[in-house]
């Protein structure tokens, strides 16, 4: 768990309604950066309508279809029987696309840096500081964020 990540959320109270946007604008960036992870077409798919609602491209009732079919998207990934996790890494993936997309930024978070992790290997995710990157640059990545919009 990013526990920095954690008190910046709260900090900016993320979890609010009127932060919603901000949700969806974070947990988009997150999950762009394990986007060559994702297997399934649906989810990439997914992640390409959550970016054009963010631009203004789709509107509410496109965004709400995707969710609902990411819940079942996200649910029926086959995982991995392999040894070396990049099946994981897609499920994560996978996952993180489906939390991005409902608002759900903190654990789209946490499942893209689990993504991240897992396509080095499973051996890293017994390695605190395999996460160690990917979590700074989430806190960052919201401190900026939420800066910019404190501003706007």
């Amino acid at each position: 768990m990013n526990t920095a990540l954690q008190r910046l959320a709260a900090e900016v109270d993320l979890q609010s309604e009127r932060q919603m946007p901000l949700r969806l604008r974070f947990g988009f960036a997150c999950v762009r950066r394990v986007r060559h992870l994702l297997e399934a077409p649906e989810a990439v798919d997914a992640l390409d309508t959550l970016g054009a609602f963010l631009e203004g491209r789709c509107d509410a009732p496109t965004l709400a279809r995707v969710q609902e079919r990411m819940a079942t998207v996200a649910r029926s990934h086959p995982g991995s029987g392999s040894i070396d996790a990049s099946a994981h890494a897609a499920v994560s993936a996978t996952y993180a696309v489906f939390h991005a997309v409902t608002g759900h930024a903190l654990e789209a978070a946490e499942y893209a840096a689990y993504a991240t992790v897992y396509a080095y290997g499973a051996y890293a995710l017994a390695d605190p500081d395999a996460f160690a990157e990917e979590f700074a640059w989430q806190v960052s990545q919201l401190r900026e964020m939420a800066m910019a919009e404190a501003k706007a």
